[in-house]
């Protein structure tokens, strides 16, 4: 038989470790930018950049256009909007409620600044697709080097 050193900080950090696996995605990480609360995001959002735009993309399923808002403040993008929940049959036995619905909201500081007037969003398939073209300020200059 071998005897192994008990290390109490080994064994709490391996019970947290096991604990955050189990709730998996429902959490953020922490330091999130989400406004609606410290810990729960919604939605779930991509945010990516090419030289001429940011692109966000956003989680929404069963959410129209008409229940969601977008809109820019301060180089800040917000997502405001309601998930209806859906409805229930009279006499329905409900054995598991796992989907949510209700209200949500989510900022996201853009790394550069954007041309207000220029972004486009569309949602399809349950997923917010957002444009947002870099402003001219943003964009990346080449300077000539010239020979003297």
């Amino acid at each position: 038989m071998t005897l192994v050193k008990w290390r109490s900080t080994r064994d709490f950090h391996n019970i947290r470790n096991e604990f955050d696996r189990m709730l998996g995605e429902s959490f953020c990480e922490p330091g999130s930018e989400d406004n609606y609360s410290d810990r729960f995001c919604s939605p779930r959002v991509n945010l990516s950049e090419t030289e001429d735009a940011l692109m966000i993309t956003a989680e929404l399923p069963g959410v129209g256009k008409d229940n969601v808002k977008v809109s820019l403040q301060d180089n800040v993008l917000f997502l405001k909007g309601d998930k209806q929940i859906e409805n229930e049959e009279k006499g329905e036995n409900i054995f598991r409620t796992e989907r949510i619905f209700g209200a949500f909201k989510r900022s996201i500081t853009l790394p550069v600044s954007v041309d207000a007037n220029k972004i486009k969003a569309r949602i399809k398939d349950g997923v917010l697709a957002i444009t947002l073209p870099k402003s001219e300020e943003a964009r990346i200059k080449e300077i000539p080097i010239s020979v003297n």
